[in-house]
C-alpha cells in the first residue's frame, strides 16, 4: 500500500467519527457527501450492499434512482432498461421479455422494469456496468425496492448515532406516466410511511424534469432538487445541448415554444435561478457548469487529440477553465449547490489535478459548493477532513480529541 493510500485511509478512519451528520437533517451543513447509486466505484450500483458500504466511507445521504415495476413497485435502478445493470440478459426464463421501448425520445433495446412485478425483479441480481470497475460481485445482490433503502438508512443511522439521509431521484417522470406507472404519488406514499413527509426529513428529492418537482412542491414539504444536465463538453470548454440532454424531456413533450427554446443552460442564468426558487430548494448541476474544461491539443478536425501521448483520449486531455459564478449566484438566490459525479479513475480527471482525485474535491470545496455526489464516498470524505485543516485552524484539535484546558467547539 502507498503512503497516499495509507494517509486516505487513515483520514477516512478519522473523518467518519469526526465529520458526521449532525443530529439533525440541517441542509445547511456542508459540504455534504453523496453517496452516488451507493459506492458504485467498488460495488454494483443500486444495491443494499453498495449503499451500506457508502454508509461505512462517511457518506451522508444514500442516492436511490427510482422507476417502478409493473406492480408498482418503486425499486432502485439506474435506468427502467436494466440490461447494463442485471444479469437479466443471462436468464432464459425472461428471454422473450426482450424489446425496443421509446424513453424520451429514443429507442432503447432490452428488459425495462415496467414489464417485470417486483417478484420476478428479486430473482435478479445486480451487475457492475463500468469493465473497469470490479467485476467480482456480480450476481451477488438483489435489487432493492426504495422500502428497504429506507430501512437500511434508518438502520445505519441508529448504529452509526449520525444522521443518514436519502436522496431519491425520480427517474424518467414523463415517461412513466406515459405508461401508466407514475412516480410521485408512490414515492411520497413511501416517504410518508417512513415518517419522512415532512421539510425536516433527511430527504431530498431530485429531477432532471421540471413539472414533476413542480408537481411535488404543492404536495409535499420535503426539500427538492432540480437537476441540470449537458451532453458533453466542447473542445473550447462550452457546453454541447445534444439531444436527449439539451433539456427537460418534459418541455420537449410539452410542445411549448417557449420551453423548446431553451436548453439545460437556462437554469444556470439568474432567471432559471429565480425559477428553481419558485418550486425547489436547490440546483444539482453538472460539475462543469462550475468548472469547465477545454482541449489541451486539437486534431486537424477540430477535435480534442491525445494531449499525454498515452494513445487514448479522455478527460485526461483536458484542462481545467476558470470556474464560474453559478455558486455564488445560486447562494445569492437562497439555493442549495449539489454536484455531480466524482470519480477516482485518471481517465475521469482532468490534466490539473495531476491524477489525484483529491484535488477536484478541494477546488469545489474551497468554491464554497454544497454537497457532491461520489462514487468514492471515502475519497470525498477524506478530502472534506483536509479542507477543513486548511480552513479551521482549530479543526485538528477535533481529529486528536485533544478538548483539555477547556477547548469546547462543534466539531461537526
Amino acid at each position: 500500500m502507498t503512503i497516499r493510500a495509507v494517509l486516505a485511509a487513515f483520514l477516512v478512519v478519522l473523518a467518519v467519527g469526526c465529520l458526521a451528520a449532525p443530529a439533525s437533517a440541517d441542509s445547511s451543513r456542508a459540504p455534504l457527501v453523496i453517496g452516488h447509486r451507493g459506492a458504485a466505484g467498488y460495488l454494483p450500483d443500486h444495491t443494499l450492499e453498495g449503499y451500506a458500504l457508502a454508509i461505512e466511507l462517511g457518506a451522508d445521504y444514500i442516492e436511490p434512482d427510482l422507476v417502478a415495476t409493473k406492480d408498482g413497485h418503486l425499486i432502485a435502478r439506474h435506468e427502467p432498461n436494466m440490461i447494463a445493470t442485471t444479469d437479466v440478459s443471462t436468464r432464459p426464463e425472461f428471454a422473450s421479455r426482450r424489446r425496443t421501448a421509446v424513453v424520451d425520445g429514443f429507442a432503447e433495446d432490452g428488459w425495462f422494469a415496467s414489464d417485470f412485478t417486483l417478484a420476478e425483479i428479486k430473482t435478479l441480481r445486480a451487475v457492475q456496468p463500468l469493465p473497469e470497475r470490479p467485476q467480482q460481485f456480480n450476481g451477488r445482490f438483489e435489487i432493492p425496492t426504495l422500502e428497504e433503502v429506507i430501512a437500511l438508512a434508518k438502520r445505519k443511522a441508529k448504529e452509526k448515532d449520525r444522521v443518514i439521509g436519502i436522496y431519491p431521484e425520480t427517474k424518467h417522470p414523463t415517461y412513466h406516466k406515459s405508461i401508466g406507472l407514475p412516480l410521485e404519488a408512490r414515492l411520497l406514499r413511501v416517504l410518508r410511511a417512513a415518517g419522512w413527509d415532512r421539510r425536516d426529513a433527511p430527504v431530498f428529492i431530485q429531477s432532471f424534469e421540471q413539472s414533476n418537482l413542480k408537481e411535488l412542491s404543492r404536495l409535499t414539504k420535503i426539500r427538492l432538487i432540480q437537476l441540470v444536465d449537458a451532453n458533453d463538453v466542447n473542445p473550447d470548454g462550452t457546453l454541447d445541448y445534444t439531444a436527449p440532454f439539451d433539456r427537460p424531456y418534459d418541455w420537449t413533450a410539452s410542445g411549448d415554444p417557449r420551453l423548446l427554446a431553451r436548453t439545460f443552460g437556462f437554469f444556470a442564468t439568474d432567471e432559471g435561478l429565480r425559477e428553481i426558487r419558485t418550486y425547489a430548494d436547490g440546483l444539482g448541476p453538472w460539475k462543469r457548469y462550475i468548472v469547465s474544461t477545454k482541449a489541451i491539443k486539437l486534431n486537424p478536425n477540430g477535435t480534442v487529440a491525445d494531449a499525454n501521448g498515452d494513445g487514448l483520449v479522455n478527460e485526461a486531455d483536458l484542462a481545467l477553465l476558470p470556474p464560474t459564478d453559478l455558486i455564488r449566484r445560486a447562494h445569492a438566490h437562497g439555493l442549495l449547490v449539489h454536484t455531480w459525479t466524482f470519480r477516482n479513475e485518471q481517465r475521469r480527471l482532468p490534466s490539473d489535478y495531476a491524477g489525484n482525485p483529491v484535488n477536484e474535491y478541494l477546488q469545489l470545496y474551497q468554491l464554497g459548493i454544497d454537497g457532491v455526489f461520489s462514487d468514492f464516498a471515502d475519497t470525498a470524505v477524506a478530502a472534506r477532513v483536509l479542507f477543513r485543516l486548511s480552513t479551521d485552524a482549530d479543526f485538528a484539535r477535533c481529529l486528536t480529541g485533544d478538548f483539555d484546558g477547556g477547548f469546547r467547539r462543534d466539531c461537526r
